[in-house]
């Protein structure tokens, strides 16, 4: 696994240390509803996958007697390598950065052990154009074909933490294969600002922040990330408005429009609308 070094970027890169995951992560919508249905858990990345692993994932449900349940998640623009038992299918597969919102039937039982890469991670390890799997699922073997047998020892395996020991000893062998890559760790600072900074909202910000060209900009998230720099920023400060909707934000969204970027509250609610399915204040009304 080769990945390209052509040396952009004069800030300081990260340091590769785990980190525990966050105990609730953006981007899940109606979070409450959905832990009544669900059991979802997170494990960090061990010291040698964190520098492409952001953390793992692992969740099941037993739905038997009850009605099926429908997930819905605004997804970050991250690419997920996902092990899963359900009643449609059984396997490993990657999941790249979905433009849409993801919904996933609930249905019986099941069960899903996943790696969450860093946004432009699975880019950085594997080399490959992360833009062929954008908006779609692809069995594992077709993108990464030394994986035989790493599904069924995953799903083999009785706890989260035997399942990540799994992962973790394949994916360790394969990341010391690939090298110090200085544009990689240059768009982890920059997706670090736009997730974390509310103030940033336009693409000419990001360029001016961090010295970087907008062609080069777009260069980068099209090699790394496979989308566009505007879509990712858009993606982000969307999670937070459903997020501080949730927290109880509702009292004035003009003003939490403009807080996020847009316009004015109209532009907000219409792009709200789009993505999430319902209105900003209807959203709100369904969090039960």
């Amino acid at each position: 696994m080769v990945v390209s070094d052509d040396g952009v970027g004069a800030e300081a890169a990260p340091e590769f240390v785990p980190v525990p995951p966050p105990e609730v992560a953006k981007g899940i919508l109606r979070p409450r509803e959905q832990d009544r249905h669900s059991s979802l858990r997170r494990l960090a990345a061990g010291p040698q996958t964190c520098r492409f692993v952001e953390w793992y994932w692992a969740i099941d449900w037993d739905l038997r007697g009850r009605p099926d349940y429908y997930a819905e998640v605004l997804p970050s623009p991250s690419i997920n390598v996902s092990f899963e038992r359900t009643h449609t299918r059984s396997g490993g597969f990657v999941y790249g950065v979905s433009t849409t919102k993801y919904v996933r039937e609930l249905r019986g039982t099941g069960e899903t052990f996943a790696a969450k890469f860093r946004p432009g991670g699975f880019g950085a390890f594997t080399g490959l154009d992360v833009g062929e799997f954008r908006d779609e699922v692809v069995e594992l073997a077709e993108v990464l074909p030394d994986t035989a047998g790493l599904t069924d020892k995953v799903l083999d395996a009785s706890t989260d933490e035997q399942r990540r020991e799994i992962v973790e000893q394949f994916f360790t062998a394969a990341a010391g294969q690939v090298p110090a890559d200085e544009s990689y760790r240059l768009v982890l600072r920059i997706i670090a600002a736009m997730a974390s900074d509310r103030s940033l909202t336009r693409v000419d910000q990001v360029t001016e922040r961090f010295g970087v060209p907008t062609r080069t900009l777009q260069r980068l998230f099209r090699r790394y990330i496979g989308v566009a720099p505007k879509w990712v920023l858009r993606r982000y400060r969307l999670q937070d408005g459903a997020q501080l909707l949730a927290d109880g934000r509702t009292a004035d969204l003009a003003a939490l429009a403009v807080e996020l970027g847009y316009f004015d509250q109209a532009h907000f609610t219409r792009e709200f609308a789009v993505e999430v399915g319902m209105a900003p204040l209807e959203y709100v009304r369904s969090l039960g």
